[in-house]
């Protein structure tokens, strides 16, 4: 499951601000004058440790008095020196926060985390002081009072309604007494879930299964013991073997560790993290987020977390969620079951959540004739981009690709591409980061450097972030599918961001609803076994053969193979989320594990052979990655992106004319109007539910 990364700063700085290193002089420091570099591309190589906090310092002290001359302006409220102001204000704030933030989750560093510590109530305060000044909101109350008279452009009128939302949801209409609670809540949140990514992270990695021989991973590649050996050498453990965690439940080496009690081994480590004692344990963490969180929403005048957090999403209500979730729970934990119990045949034997993977392969080949083993060699990562992701879009929209080596990168990994559009003029600036670190987060996203808008002249500057397995120096990067369908998927966010021809940078790209943004992602997905994509790009890394059609024919035959797991895994999580955000603040249970199983086992999710896909300690989506109370947008977007696929198909598939459109009823359009609006602009109607069903094997068919 992947996510997109939230760089609306929902959180921002207070005005007392302690440097946590020396200040670099002024002109030296490469955030106080805008990027000279092509589309304001970030100057990776110019940028140090030490230049965040005063950039920080410096952006948040001109975003206030900017506030301020807006706020105390003596002349009438107009949206051009109120709305169109606010737009305007906070460049350099926004420009150091969105590296600052981008390069935390990529490429950290111990400095980085102590600045985000540092910065995290700071950021929560900041936006407060904009979002509770009462001056402020007058202005904005008394445009948005008068809106009809305004003679606004949608798009304008749009971003006025926004705004006013924007300010309520914050506290604007709060008595004074109550402001001052909630900025004390939003500090103590803020703070809380930077601990909580950190600790993920730092857990994650001081998690990796260490063991003592080559003969324990057998039946992994050798170029992946070579990796393991590799990995425990760093750790200063040579002569031994690292299995690094992903961040997930589930984890890949045991599709392949043919040792059961290694496998076992892993699938503990992996669902032990941040439960089980020690400094990076999150069990205290989740308490007190569930508890501010919950207070936070009743202090707005809302029951739960999750009713405050929902009103601003296409889902609206709890109600809306737990009826869409509790619809799907039973039919897919049957569909999983039934699974379990051919692996089970298979086994021989009773197995464990340890020995799904192993045996998932060993039905899959025994069912379709074919395992993971069979087509990584035709999934090697360079092609997959370019003749796979890149191909797509190309016939798709017409845009072109052309790497440069020129531009400065934050790791040598990084890759730079320009992209232009069907004109021949430049569209945007793609970045590629594939590689696992140690000092990156877990799963996969995408992010802006810098955002699409007409009224700041700017073009996009977008990254995707994967986190596929480095192999040893001179072999090849073999994907396996699902990280084939996650690059296509990030991809689509990118293209979201790219395509993005709104004026406001308000509006830009995926800004918007949670539940929504994952929507053209996944839409993007299908073309990964479009025949004539995969026919492109899967092609074997040693011989440049195409895969063969039979090979081709039996992986798009088992698409609906293991589902039950897939969907039941995710179900779950997204479950657990609810129930911690649906919590009053007096229920929020003292045990965080006896919560979790009794909150799945009243769900009917509570099958031990597929665990969550997340546990509630390492679960960032919910506590700490912006999706909060949120995590069942994926399925809720794939609705929409199951009956989009279903008119792709029906208008002739990997046409122009139907990339023109997608783009330009959509794609294009960022959070200009309501997304189901624009849902319906491109489709013609509303979405309907049973090609989800039948893609996800719940229809009984």
């Amino acid at each position: 499951m992947t996510s997109v990364r939230m760089l609306a700063v929902a959180a921002a700085l207070s005005m007392a601000f302690a440097p946590l290193s020396q200040a670099a002089p002024a002109a030296a420091n490469p955030f106080f004058t805008q990027s000279p570099l092509p589309l304001q591309y970030p100057v990776f190589d110019k940028i140090r440790n030490e230049h965040f906090a005063p950039a920080f310092k410096k952006g948040m002290e001109q975003e206030l008095k900017e506030i301020a001359a807006i706020a105390n302006n003596p002349k009438p409220a107009t949206f051009e020196n109120t709305i169109v102001a606010m737009e305007r204000s906070g460049r350099l704030l926004h420009r150091v926060y969105t590296t600052f933030s981008n390069l935390q989750g990529a490429n950290t560093n111990d400095a980085l985390d102590a600045i985000d510590r540092e910065m995290s109530p700071k950021l929560a305060a900041h936006s407060d002081a904009i979002h509770l000044n009462a001056k402020l909101f007058k202005r904005v109350q008394s445009l948005y009072d008068k809106r009809d008279t305004l003679g606004l452009d949608p798009e304008s009128a749009y971003l006025l309604e926004r705004y006013h939302i924007d300010f309520v949801r914050a506290g604007a209409k709060l008595n004074a007494a109550d402001k001052e609670k909630l900025k004390a809540l939003n500090a103590q949140i803020a703070t809380l879930q930077t601990t909580f990514t950190q600790n993920v992270l730092k857990e994650t990695n001081a998690s990796a299964l260490i063991v003592d021989s080559r003969e324990e991973l057998a039946g992994l590649p050798d170029a992946a013991i070579d990796a393991a050996a590799a990995a425990a050498k760093e750790r200063g453990m040579e002569g031994k073997y690292a299995l690094a965690l992903m961040n997930t439940s589930g984890q890949p080496p045991l599709a392949e560790l043919s040792n059961p009690a290694v496998r076992a081994r892993l699938m503990k480590a992996s669902l032990e993290r941040g439960s089980h004692g020690g400094e990076f344990d999150n069990r205290e963490v989740v308490r007190k987020l569930a508890t501010l969180r919950a207070e936070q929403a009743a202090l707005l005048g809302y029951e739960n977390y999750a009713a405050y957090s929902l009103e601003d999403q296409t889902a609206k209500t709890p109600a809306n969620v737990n009826k869409l979730l509790a619809e799907l729970a039973k039919p897919a934990v049957d569909n999983a079951r039934r699974e379990g119990a051919d692996l089970e045949a298979v086994a021989g034997k009773p197995i464990a959540a340890a020995d799904w993977s192993i045996y998932t392969d060993k039905v899959r080949a025994q069912r379709y004739a074919f395992d993971e083993k069979q087509i990584k060699p035709y999934f090697e990562l360079d092609r997959v981009l370019k003749d796979g992701v890149f191909f797509a879009a190309t016939k798709l929209y017409g845009i072109t690709f052309k790497e440069r080596k020129d531009l400065p990168v934050y790791n040598p990994d990084v890759r730079v591409f320009d992209v232009f559009d069907t004109d021949g003029k430049q569209l945007a600036i793609f970045i590629a980061d594939m590689y696992a670190r140690s000092n990156k987060q877990g799963g996969a996203w995408m992010n802006e450097y810098v955002s699409q808008s007409k009224l700041l002249g700017t073009k996009p500057v977008v990254a995707n972030h994967l986190n596929i397995p480095k192999p040893p120096a001179g072999e090849p990067t073999l994907l396996t599918f699902d990280e084939v369908k996650t690059a296509f998927h990030e991809f689509g966010h990118a293209l979201h961001g790219m395509f993005s021809d709104v004026k406001y940078p308000r509006f830009a790209g995926p800004s918007v609803p949670r539940d929504f943004v994952e929507y053209p992602s996944q839409v993007n997905e299908m073309w990964a076994v479009w025949p004539e994509v995969l026919e492109n790009y899967a092609r074997h890394y040693k011989t440049g053969e195409p895969m063969p059609k039979a090979l081709l024919d039996k992986i798009m035959a088992s698409r609906k193979f293991n589902q039950g797991f897939a969907t039941t895994e995710y179900l779950a999580a997204s479950l657990l989320d609810q129930r911690w955000h649906q919590l009053k603040p007096s229920r929020v249970p003292s045990d965080v594990l006896a919560f979790e199983a009794a909150a799945l086992k009243d769900a009917g999710v509570d099958y031990a052979l597929v665990p969550p896909r997340y546990r509630t300690t390492y679960f960032s989506h919910a506590f700490s990655g912006g999706y909060s109370a949120g995590y069942y947008a994926y399925l809720w977007s794939e609705k929409l992106d199951a009956d989009s696929v279903e008119w792709f198909k029906e208008n002739g598939g990997l046409l122009r004319k139907n990339g023109d459109w997608f783009r330009k009823t959509l794609l294009s359009r960022g959070g200009t109007a309501d997304a189901m609006k624009l849902f319906q602009d491109f489709r013609g109607r509303d979405a309907v539910i049973e090609p989800l069903l039948e893609r996800r094997g719940l229809n009984g068919k």
